[in-house]
């Protein structure tokens, strides 16, 4: 089963952090490629148990981000 989740991603000053807005994750990484990595296997061990019907969508992670340039 596959499930697309939105997920909010900044840096706190010190590290990466992501923040799935529609379900229970949180994670940080040193590196955007780090926290990328992390989200999606955190996201993969939060979605492990779920029930097939409680899961739509795609294995892909949709990531909004905000870059000051």
């Amino acid at each position: 089963m596959q499930h697309i989740t939105k997920s909010e991603i900044y840096f706190d000053g010190e590290h990466y952090c992501a923040r799935c807005l529609d379900i229970d994750v949180f994670t940080q990484g040193n590196t955007l490629d780090e926290v990328m990595e992390n989200l999606q296997e955190a996201v993969s061990l939060h979605l492990e148990d779920e029930e097939p019907n409680h899961v739509i969508g795609s294995n892909s992670i949709l990531a909004m981000m905000e870059v000051s340039v």
